[in-house]
């Protein structure tokens, strides 16, 4: 048996949940996407109404939203109350993993105002904004201006505090870094109430490196400022295909945006925006875009798409016409182009709607879609929930950019997830070591893509059920995780934390460095406040007492220094 052959597994016996899953279609058309497009209008409405305030009136009402905050925490009585979370329902979070934690007892802040642009400084290039902004509000301000933030996460529900706090990468990190490595500033209430301000170089700079990754669990965030960068009203997108071993693929990715002299800085060489699509174990469309003028769009012999239209075909589907014709450009309308994969999920789309992407579908119905993704999981009971952990892959792999043809093979063999979605992103070398860092002694190996101050790193994008599941065979989900994440830390790689998690308390701190952020969290009064990142994070139901164990065990080690 070759390295690529998927191994023979059994068949698997239908239970009732199979048969609720397969005609879940039912409930999301009926239920699901009629209240997904009134609460989408709703918001918008209420995104119109909070940009027709002017900036003076929205920072007035984000102070008064603070002293609420400060006031609230201040009331907390640390004998009697449980640990510090937000009052968002577990459901309403985007992330896959079970928001279990808020089982135990706790105390809630209400953060549901915070959800305002608070200023677009174009001399300074920084919008500063809520955490409750999320990505397609955020463009809607800043792309007619013809700005935007360095790096815009492709779903439109997707928040400026769960990317700051969690986990979020764009075609464009490859420039930028991670959607944390583009902000200027954090706002901070911390524990005891105190409002600061976080920057990488003042008195809280220990404070500003280790936010990243910490789940809400140093403080709690109420405002952002995140650097701009200046667009054009185009995208120049070049689709170009290619057939080979998954190797081969691997290698034709890295060259689409890595030039093989080193010279990972110039412009001229790297282009603005990349992602890949691995549609089989043999075939791939890379795709790389470049900034574009509407008069260079408007050209005579040049093709415009609106891909942002309810009825056009799916972006990864419009993507894979390239095996057939070959490669080709075309340009696609800057803010249509960030959220391109808003309307399909990617292409879980398919698995939730199985007939979603025909075209009588799209035509008649297209403009209800997506499904909220909060309302598909407030749908679904635990039986549901632990079909899709068994049954179902969301997961992303962050490896170096060298490892990319080792990961693929790995997927193709222990999962057999496609299409698999690729999207580098800097892993920058700091001043401090945070949660996640690059391969000690990377800059002196000179691999493609890597420069003296950053690692390149590729995320592996594995959404969809895995081969088995679809051919009615044996597939155990939870095993199958466990074996990534050791995969993983044997190779110096990352598990975004939005994720189901097998980790124990364990390995998750050999994947992760525990140095700065315990830190931060003693110094500043995290400890007994809120909910350590491991335990935010871990799967299953956490009861008050086990909440109280990981907490006292936390106060009685030691202080740990950062690197």
């Amino acid at each position: 048996m070759s390295d690529l052959e998927a191994p023979l597994r059994p068949k698997r016996k239908k239970i009732w949940v199979d048969y609720f899953v397969q005609f879940r279609w039912i409930i999301v058309i009926f239920v699901v996407l009629p209240i997904s497009f009134t609460l989408y209008f709703l918001t918008y409405l209420g995104d119109v109404w909070s940009e027709s305030k002017s900036f003076k009136k929205r920072q007035q009402e984000h102070d008064e939203n603070v002293e609420k905050v400060v006031k609230r925490l201040k009331e907390r009585n640390p004998k009697k109350d449980g640990l510090v979370c937000t009052a968002r329902k577990p459901w309403i979070a985007v992330g896959m993993r079970n928001v279990d934690y808020k089982r135990a007892r706790h105390f809630e802040v209400d953060l549901s105002a915070f959800r305002n642009v608070l200023e677009i400084d174009q001399e300074r290039m920084v919008a500063r904004v809520e955490p409750l902004v999320n990505m397609g509000q955020i463009s809607r301000v800043t792309v007619p201006m013809n700005l935007s933030l360095a790096v815009v996460a492709e779903l439109d529900d997707l928040t400026v505090g769960g990317l700051i706090n969690g986990y979020g990468i764009e075609g464009s990190s490859h420039i930028y870094g991670l959607f944390s490595d583009t902000v200027v500033a954090y706002e901070i209430v911390l524990a005891d109430g105190q409002l600061v301000r976080a920057t990488k170089d003042n008195e809280y700079s220990d404070l500003f490196y280790a936010i990243p990754w910490s789940q809400g669990t140093l403080g709690l965030l109420v405002a952002a400022e995140i650097k701009l960068i200046p667009i054009k009203d185009y995208m120049k997108v070049t689709y170009k295909p290619l057939v080979g071993n998954l190797k081969e693929l691997a290698q034709g990715y890295i060259d689409s945006f890595t030039p093989r002299d080193g010279d990972q800085d110039n412009p001229d060489k790297v282009p603005d925006f990349v992602e890949t699509m691995i549609y089989s174990p043999t075939e791939a469309v890379f795709m790389t875009g470049r900034y574009a003028s509407k008069e260079e769009a408007k050209k005579k012999g040049n093709k415009t798409n609106s891909v942002g239209w309810w009825f056009k075909p799916w972006f990864y589907q419009h993507a894979q016409t390239a095996l057939k014709k070959g490669e080709f450009v075309e340009y696609i309308p800057t803010r249509e182009y960030y959220h391109r994969h808003t309307r399909c999920l990617y292409w879980e789309g398919k698995l939730i709607l199985p007939f979603a992407d025909q075209w009588w579908f799209r035509f008649l119905f297209g403009w209800l879609m997506p499904p909220k993704v909060s309302l598909l999981k407030a749908t679904q009971g635990d039986a549901i929930r632990n079909y899709y952990h068994e049954m179902h892959v969301i997961q992303d792999m962050l490896v170096p950019l060298y490892k990319v043809g080792d990961a693929l093979e790995w997927v193709h063999r222990e999962m057999e997830v496609y299409p698999i979605w690729l999207c580098p992103h800097r892993l920058y070398k700091l001043p401090v070591k945070t949660m996640v860092y690059p391969e000690p002694g990377f800059e002196l190996q000179r691999r493609q893509g890597d420069t003296q101050y950053a690692q390149m790193y590729t995320d592996v994008g594995v959404y969809y059920a895995p081969g088995p599941v679809l051919r009615g065979e044996e597939f155990d989900g939870s095993e199958a995780v466990c074996r990534m994440e050791s995969w993983l830390i044997e190779n110096h790689g990352f598990q975004p934390q939005y994720a189901v998690s097998e980790l124990n308390e364990k390995n998750f701190w050999r994947m992760f460095d525990a140095g700065l952020y315990e830190h931060a969290r003693r110094k500043y009064g995290a400890v007994g406040t809120f909910m350590s990142v491991y335990y935010k994070s871990k799967k299953g139901r956490k009861t008050e007492k086990e909440v109280q164990e990981a907490e006292q065990a936390i106060c009685e080690a030691p202080d740990a220094e950062a690197d």
